[in-house]
């Protein structure tokens, strides 16, 4: 399959994991023959500040950077990233995942900002036409792996063009071994208590 340009937005919280995901799909695509250009933007990471990373697959990508409102797919760890990058980011007509969780930013903790539901998602994406598959692994103990759970769905429901599962476990055997990747393998495999939507 020859992919023209597929943009991917993924967008979350210090410590989440982001940096893996993007990695992942990042070698993903590359496993998979497709031509792929990524960059990531940490901020204040280590202090739980916003982690955004863009990735570009696609024969006509000439520059790693989505231009605004032109991802096809945003994919984000938290419900408050969720809604920063459907508004930021997305096209009107793409595609969200996310996990259905909050990591509370200093605003709402203080009190000067409500906290945003997964109402408030839902609807910003049907105002767009955005097809929208929130996340959620009840019994899921390390939330450290939610990252995972969000790839799970992401393969399950074909949400990247051209990336099949075997390009996923391969990607996930180039960056972890041992205890870590069979723990994040059997998460992304198994997918019992998974749910996603739309």
């Amino acid at each position: 399959m020859v992919l023209s340009q597929f943009n991917i937005y993924l967008a979350g919280v210090g410590g989440q994991g982001i940096g893996l995901i993007s990695e992942i799909i990042l070698r993903a695509a590359d496993h998979a023959g497709h031509p792929v250009k990524g960059v990531d933007t940490h901020g204040l990471a280590q202090r739980g500040g916003i982690v955004v990373s863009q990735i570009r697959i696609g024969q006509d990508v000439h520059s790693p950077l989505i231009p605004a409102g032109r991802a096809d797919l945003v994919v984000a760890l938290e419900r408050h990233e969720a809604l920063r990058a459907i508004v930021g980011a997305l096209k009107t007509g793409g595609t969200l995942v996310y996990y259905n969780t909050v990591w509370q930013p200093l605003p709402v903790r203080l009190g000067s900002e409500k906290q945003v539901s997964k109402e408030t998602v839902s609807d910003a994406c049907n105002r767009r036409q955005i097809k929208e598959y929130p996340v959620l692994k009840p019994d899921l103990t390390d939330p450290h792996m939610q990252n995972i759970a969000v790839l799970a769905v992401i393969d399950q429901e074909s949400l990247i063009p051209g990336i099949k599962t075997g390009h996923f476990i391969t990607a996930m055997e180039d960056l972890m071994a041992g205890d870590m990747l069979a723990g994040n393998r059997r998460l992304f495999q198994d997918r019992k208590g998974l749910t996603a939507g739309p």
